[in-house]
């Protein structure tokens, strides 16, 4: 049985799903989605910005190795020529296509979505993305601003729509051209919201009223958070209403209403976003494909809404790092599928919702950078190799492991089997490990911490998620040979999951980490 594959990756979501246990957003199509698949409680993306961890996914390769931390080199130069996912397929016989924003657009994917290497047509971008940072957002006054809070009437907008609207008309699309040819393919669609500025039809509001919007459960700086870890969110701070606000550079805080509003925005845009993924869904069962279609959900990292003085993703915490992902795979998470038989009929957010849980939720620690390998598995394909330590000249290799292992198998068939350390990652106690890793210009935050270039790098930090804790050491960096010096470390940190799950309380001082290292 050929599998088709659709690959939906949306741009800063965190698990804010109802089935990842959110009682506030309504989210009724993803979590139909998760109904029939295998849910990730624990997966975590490899550096918590688009272009590295988008390009680290999609190549199967870590920041280290692609050498991409920030958006302006293309690993195929800079690195090496490596293969990518979608080249994979398509090196198998699939059509391979792209819609929306599956590679980080420019320089990082050599300003053509890394085509044609990856896809089999050029890839498809929204008309009117371009408008996405104007003035379109009306004020009280109104006038036009560029806000980061920015709910809109659509009909207003330029072309009288939105570029995630436009993605997944032009998705369903495709879809149809592929059931007429009867063609294979792999189609990745990327949605842009919930990523700034939280711009969606205003209607989505409705759904979250202020009074039941709170703030982060710790919407303060810890105090024993290293300045090096902490991001100030710039790119915040430049849209016109929070500008406005004329807050402290870098610990703010923000004040506790507008806090709230964007959490609220937050929100409205996951459930806008909820919406397009359903009306997607729906046209893979209107072309009758969902018994025959591999569905992936995932997201390239999370985002912070408030939580340790935070706004924005650019940091090693669960809350940047985290990112949902689920499987879909017909006759493996749910029995065949009978021709013409519904699976993800269309759910409107508006209505009375079933709360839908995952159809499977393993709680093994996965990471983004396995998706390749777990892909390949799961369609058929030959799984690639494993890199050796230093892999910059073999073309097809991945970094990470397939997950199929865990899917079927009951925790304690798994604990059995020891995944017999063939990948050097995994061999932390046989238990899964999460790294992350995120580069910082200096030890305290200044205007291009969130987004340092590579020439200004002068800290690593790097991080990793087990079940028990969160460790990450902050050491010197040298980015002209992309060395770092573990002799030399300039903080630390460690949180323990179980009594301080939203790492609050650095213990790192506490202990003696000479066993970590």
């Amino acid at each position: 049985d050929v599998m088709n594959v659709l690959l939906i990756v949306v741009d800063d979501l965190r698990p804010v799903l109802g089935c990842y246990g959110d009682k506030l957003v309504k989210s009724p199509n993803i979590d139909q989605l998760a109904s029939q698949s295998i849910v990730f409680s624990d997966a975590y993306a490899q550096q918590a910005v688009c272009a590295p961890s988008r390009v680290s996914f999609l190549t199967g390769r870590r920041p280290d190795t692609t050498r991409l931390y920030d958006f302006y080199s293309y690993w195929r130069v800079h690195a090496g020529n490596y293969s990518t996912m979608p080249q994979y397929f398509k090196e198998n016989g699939y059509v391979t296509l792209s819609v929306g924003k599956v590679f980080h657009p420019g320089v990082s994917s050599n300003y053509s979505d890394d085509y044609p290497y990856s896809w089999s047509i050029p890839p498809f971008h929204p008309s009117t993305e371009k408008y996405e940072n104007d003035k379109t957002c009306r004020g009280k006054d109104g006038k036009l601003y560029a806000n980061l809070v920015c709910p809109v009437d659509v009909t207003e907008m330029p072309s009288g729509t939105l570029p995630d609207i436009q993605s997944t008309e032009e998705a369903i699309r495709l879809l149809n051209v592929m059931k007429t040819n009867k063609q294979k393919f792999f189609l990745a669609v990327g949605y842009h919201k919930p990523h700034i500025p939280l711009r969606y039809p205003q209607e989505f509001l409705k759904l979250y009223p202020l009074e039941n919007v709170t703030l982060a459960p710790d919407p303060w700086v810890p105090e024993k958070l290293p300045s090096v870890a902490y991001n100030p969110w710039t790119d915040i701070r430049q849209r016109d209403d929070v500008e406005a606000l004329n807050v402290s550079f870098p610990y703010g805080p923000l004040p506790d209403d507008f806090q709230r509003q964007i959490r609220q925005s937050y929100y409205a845009a996951v459930s806008y976003l909820d919406t397009q993924v359903g009306l997607l869904l729906n046209a893979l069962d209107d072309v009758g494909l969902s018994n025959s279609t591999i569905v992936v959900f995932t997201a390239d990292h999370g985002w912070s809404l408030g939580e340790h003085g935070e706004w924005a993703k650019y940091s090693n915490f669960d809350v940047a790092t985290r990112v949902p992902l689920m499987f879909y795979v017909p006759g493996m998470t749910i029995s065949s599928v009978r021709q013409g038989e519904r699976v993800f009929p269309y759910l409107d957010p508006f209505s009375r919702i079933l709360g839908l849980v995952p159809q499977v939720l393993s709680k093994k620690v996965v990471e983004l950078v396995s998706l390749f390998s777990t892909l390949a598995e799961l369609a058929g394909l030959p799984v690639p190799p494993v890199c050796p330590e230093t892999s910059f000249h073999v073309a097809l290799c991945t970094e990470g492991t397939s997950i199929v292992r865990y899917f079927n198998a009951s925790e304690k068939k798994v604990e059995e089997e020891k995944d017999g350390c063939v990948d050097t990652y995994r061999c932390f106690n046989e238990e899964p490990v999460a790294f992350s890793q995120y580069p910082r210009p200096a030890d305290t935050p200044q205007w291009n911490s969130d987004k340092p270039k590579l020439k200004d790098i002068r800290i690593m930090g790097y991080s990793m998620r087990t079940v028990d804790y969160r460790y990450t050491v902050w050491v010197q960096f040298n980015p002209n040979n992309f060395s770092a010096n573990f002799e030399d470390v300039h903080a630390g940190e460690l949180y323990m999951v179980q009594t301080d799950p939203n790492q609050d309380y650095n213990i790192y001082s506490n202990t003696s980490h000479g066993c970590f290292l």
